[in-house]
Formats: C-alpha cells, sequence, structure tokens
C-alpha cells in the first residue's frame, strides 16, 4: 500500500537511534545509518519500512519482505533472512508500539479537523464562566458549557459538546461529535468520535402505570491515560459514580452502565456490555462482544474470551469463556463435547441416508 496523505511517513529515524529509543540491540552496527521512516507489516515491508515477527507461523511471509529492519527476540532470530538487520529486543511488541509512535506521532491520537491557527475558534461557543487555561484548542461549532474548566494542551474536537460544570485535565484530546456531560476527566486522556459520557443510566422501577423513571444524580470519573473508542457510551452514575481506572483501553461501541467500576490498565474489547454496579479489578481484559451481569465484582487479572456471558464472580486471575462464563479448561471440554455429539449425529444421519 503507497503512503498518503491522511499518515505520511517520517522525515527519517537512523536505524541506530531508533534501536536505541527501542532500548533494543542492532545487531549489524553497519546498518546503523539506514534511515527509517515507516512501520509496515512483514509481507510488504519495504525499503525505509521496520517489521517485526513474533511467531515462526508468520516464516513465509518473510519470503516477501525488503523491510530495512526486522524487530523480533533471540528465538525468532534464526529464521530471519541475513539481508535484513535485526533489532533484537525481549519485548518485540512493545517495541514495534514504540517505534510506530515515534514514526508516526500524528497518529497516536486524533487530529484536528480544521487548519485554522491553534487556538479557539471563532466559529466555537466557550461559555463566559468556562476556565479555559493556556494552550487550549476548541474547533469549530464544539460548546463549552458554563463553569467548565479545560486544562493546558487539551483539544475539543469539532462539534463537540462539553457539559456545564464539567472538568478536562491537560494534554486530553475530546475528538469531533463527542459528548461530555456530569464528568471529572483526568490528565492525557483520549476520547474518540461519537464517544457519549455521563448521560442517564438505564434506572426505571415498575409501577401501576408503567415504568417509572429512577433519578440518576452520580458523576462519571475518568482517570488519566485513558483511551475511549468511538461510539462508545459511559452512563453517569444514578448516586455513586462510576469510575474508569487510570490507563484502561476500551474500543469502539462498548457499553458501560451506571455506578461500574473498572480498575487500572484493564483492555475491553468491541461490543462489550458492562451491566451496572459490576466491580471489575485490575488488568482484567474482556473479550469483544461479551456480556457481563450487573451487581458482580470481577476480579484482578482476569481474562474472558470473546462472546462470553459472564453472570457470576469470578476470583482474580481466572480465565473464563462461554455461555454462561466458566473456567477456560471446563469451557474448552464442554465445546469439544459439544462438537463430538454434532459429529456423531451427522454421521449417523448420513448413514441412514446410505440405507
Amino acid at each position: 500500500m503507497d503512503h498518503n496523505e491522511f499518515f505520511p511517513p517520517h522525515d527519517g529515524v537512523s536505524l541506530r537511534e531508533l534501536a536505541a529509543l527501542l532500548g533494543a540491540e542492532l545487531l549489524d552496527g553497519s546498518a546503523g545509518d539506514r534511515l527509517i521512516r515507516s512501520v509496515a507489516p512483514v509481507a510488504r515491508a519495504g525499503e525505509g519500512e521496520i517489521c517485526y515477527i513474533l511467531s515462526r507461523k508468520s516464516r513465509r511471509e518473510l519470503e516477501s519482505c525488503k523491510a530495512s529492519a526486522i524487530i523480533c527476540d533471540t528465538a525468532i532470530r534464526s529464521i530471519i533472512p541475513a539481508h535484513i538487520p535485526v533489532v533484537l529486543t525481549k519485548t518485540p511488541h512493545t517495541a514495534f508500539a514504540q517505534a510506530g509512535a515515534i514514526l508516526h506521532p500524528i497518529a497516536m491520537r486524533p487530529s484536528p479537523i480544521t487548519s485554522f491557527p491553534p487556538g479557539i475558534s471563532p466559529a466555537a461557543f466557550v461559555d463566559p464562566t468556562a476556565k479555559l487555561e493556556p494552550g487550549v484548542e476548541i474547533e469549530p461549532m464544539a460548546v463549552i458549557g458554563a463553569r467548565a474548566e479545560i486544562g493546558t494542551g487539551s483539544r475539543i474536537g469539532a462539534g463537540s459538546i462539553i457539559g456545564a460544570d464539567v472538568k478536562i485535565g491537560r494534554d486530553c484530546t475530546i475528538a469531533a461529535g463527542a459528548s461530555v456531560v456530569a464528568a471529572l476527566i483526568g490528565n492525557g486522556v483520549i476520547i474518540h468520535n461519537g464517544v457519549r459520557i455521563g448521560q442517564d443510566g438505564f434506572g426505571f422501577a415498575p409501577g401501576p402505570r408503567g415504568m417509572l423513571k429512577i433519578v440518576q444524580i452520580g458523576r462519571v470519573i475518568i482517570q488519566d491515560n485513558v483511551e475511549i473508542g468511538a461510539n462508545t457510551t459511559v452512563d453517569r452514575g444514578a448516586m455513586d459514580d462510576t469510575v474508569i481506572g487510570e490507563g484502561t483501553k476500551i474500543d469502539n461501541q462498548v457499553q458501560i452502565a451506571h455506578n461500574v467500576r473498572i480498575g487500572r490498565h484493564c483492555g475491553i474489547a468491541s461490543g462489550a456490555g458492562i451491566a451496572g454496579s459490576t466491580r471489575i479489578g485490575d488488568g482484567v481484559l474482556i473479550g469483544g462482544a461479551s456480556g457481563i451481569n450487573g451487581h458482580i465484582s470481577i476480579g484482578d487479572g482476569v481474562q474472558i474470551a470473546a462472546m462470553s456471558g459472564v453472570v457470576g464472580d469470578i476470583p482474580a486471575g481466572a480465565r473464563y469463556g462461554g455461555i454462561p462464563a466458566r473456567p477456560m479448561p471446563d469451557f474448552l471440554r464442554d465445546t469439544a463435547e459439544v462438537l463430538m455429539r454434532s459429529d456423531e449425529r451427522a454421521k449417523r444421519r448420513g448413514e441412514k441416508k446410505n440405507d
């Protein structure tokens, strides 16, 4: 794929300098002056590009690789063609992520929509009681509500809405079309296009004339360095707060209900739904399209497979999967048994047709 205007290549970083920045070892010192300008997958990497490989399963892709360098660990070193300089590290995945950030810094967070000089667009509305530190950028058609506070280095994207009394820390990016109300947001937070934060939680009580709305008077608290993907929704608490812990990364189209508390450095993939008042520990990984029941606790370091249905508490460090979610060995055994029974039924049907 040719480079395009959206994410142009870097002017060039020497391979020697790049390896040093990654804390990695360049095995062929004579290649140190090569300029690295971009990242690419192994199969199509070419001159000026760096790639990485994690497994011998990708060995065939090396046949077409013309990269200027490849990142790998010691276990993979022997399969790398002699013409490709090796950048050796114990953590190739992490090193490649760092290389991408160095070579394509503008791709690390949503970019401005317009080319106006930095600052407050005359086409934005900022309430006169709002407090903006120096260096805040407000793009056209954004609305900043009464008494809102925004820290230096933060950018509010085109058409975004920042509600009354919302507080946003420093070096945050709120992308185009997002809305943030009833929320306190830390530093270095990235909120992508179309995210909705702080709206009513889903709370109703059945009554003789139908469903009666339960007041939702809590907040959303988002700690430092959280990233929230496009079109994700985070409801405010009913009476307590909805909290997302430091460093947690949330994919697109995730639903987080009222009073949910998510720990630090969790990863939640697209389509997951977390029902109200659930407690999630630190370092939890939740696969895509999983459903998490309300009023349960999920311990630190838990891993939940994609498309699982979690109905009860999960102890720290456990790996669960399936519907209902259960320990991974049980889930895999049950799945194998179902497949074997299905195969046996298919064989019996085939035998009857042949009789």
